[in-house]
């Protein structure tokens, strides 16, 4: 029986056997080739190094747009990780290939790309969506250039500028309204909710949090998984949770806990490794948890935020405490300051009079 979308087989004689793309003929059609072995884990290693090998091609002129994007899918999956591989083959398949996918690649042009970015922007997609979906196709023509010596489509395709929404956070009396619902609801949710909003955990790695990363002792939460859901890459279904690493290396970090999250954490703490949303081993995905906090909001009768406002709350709180830039920085998990102050980083009306009241009149 083969594995789902390895194309490894176990042969009648015992062995295993895994099929892997060589390279294309002259007309273009793909050729393939076939790796054997005694177990499933050494077939699968042997793929795995034979498919980092880029494909050669007879005559790459030939080639569409679809089957180089599906030689650079092949090269990329083995370097990033299944969420961001699922990012990349949705965007494809949603926006790219019905766009681009039957045309041969030396007949892409810059003003063919440009007038693809005004349809989609003039169906609806924001400009820092769009932005992402050439960002994908900007990488395949990179990697076709250096693979194959073409001529680079989008090397000058400019991208659509996003505009910055203005981010919309509860103001201070609007927090505190929030924290007596948060109180007297008193469940793992809410818990989980106040995390958020003093620690700046997102909202995948809250629902992946469990009290094995919580040391009591020295009263530190250790930040080193995420969930999210993402495509599937089985036609079963057409999207799975995925549980892995968080963001980026810098968002697995260390939280120190101030003394009164200590206490709140304490009072449901489970010594295992059940998950602290849940209180089991069962996970409680994001999709849910932004279901509950919205229901929480209107609880409170509070305007709806996103679940990642939190985050914004926390930095901005941050800030106004006294904490030095850096140190948020690190907190939050962010690889530059520069990130921490661009976007999480925001001043309300009250903060802006305070400060303009600083100023005096010099005679």
């Amino acid at each position: 029986m083969a594995r789902r979308g390895e194309n490894i087989y176990k042969r009648k004689d015992g062995r295993w056997e895994g099929r892997y793309k060589a390279g294309y003929d002259a007309n273009g059609k793909a050729k393939y080739r076939s790796v054997y072995a005694k177990t499933y884990q050494n077939v699968k290693e042997r793929l795995m190094s034979l498919k980092s090998v880029p494909v050669k091609h007879e005559h790459s002129g030939r080639l569409t747009v679809k089957e180089l994007f599906e030689e650079w899918m092949s090269a990329v999956k083995l370097k990033v990780k299944i969420s961001t591989y699922a990012n990349y083959r949705m965007k494809a398949d949603k926006h790219i290939l019905p766009a681009f996918g039957g045309i041969r690649y030396e007949k892409l042009t810059t003003k063919m790309l440009h007038t693809f970015i005004e349809d989609k922007l003039k169906s609806g997609l924001s400009a820092k969506y769009v932005s992402d979906i050439v960002i994908v196709f900007k990488s395949m023509a990179k990697y076709t250039a250096i693979t194959h010596n073409f001529q680079n489509p989008l090397a000058n395709v400019v991208l659509p500028k996003a505009e910055k929404k203005e981010l919309h956070l509860l103001t201070e009396s609007q927090q505190q309204q929030l924290c007596h619902t948060l109180m007297d609801e008193n469940s793992k949710t809410s818990l989980c909710v106040l995390l958020s909003m003093y620690t700046g955990l997102r909202v995948g790695e809250v629902c992946a949090l469990k009290w094995s990363d919580i040391d009591f002792e020295k009263s530190i939460l250790t930040v080193n998984r995420t969930v999210q859901r993402i495509k599937s890459m089985s036609s079963d279904v057409a999207t799975t949770i995925s549980i892995g690493k968080p963001k980026s290396r810098s968002s697995m970090r260390q939280i120190p806990l101030p003394t009164f999250l200590v206490d709140m954490l304490n009072h449901f703490a489970l010594r295992n490794d059940s998950y602290v949303l849940s209180g089991s081993e069962k996970i409680i995905e994001p999709r849910t948890m932004q279901y509950r906090f919205k229901s929480i909001l209107k609880k409170a009768n509070l305007p709806s935020i996103n679940y990642h406002t939190l985050r914004h709350m926390f930095a901005t709180n941050c800030v106004k405490a006294g904490f030095d830039v850096k140190t948020l920085s690190e907190l939050l998990g962010h690889y530059s300051v520069e990130t921490t102050l661009n976007r999480y980083v925001h001043s309300s009306m009250e903060r802006k009079a305070e400060c303009m009241s600083l100023l005096k009149f010099v005679v």
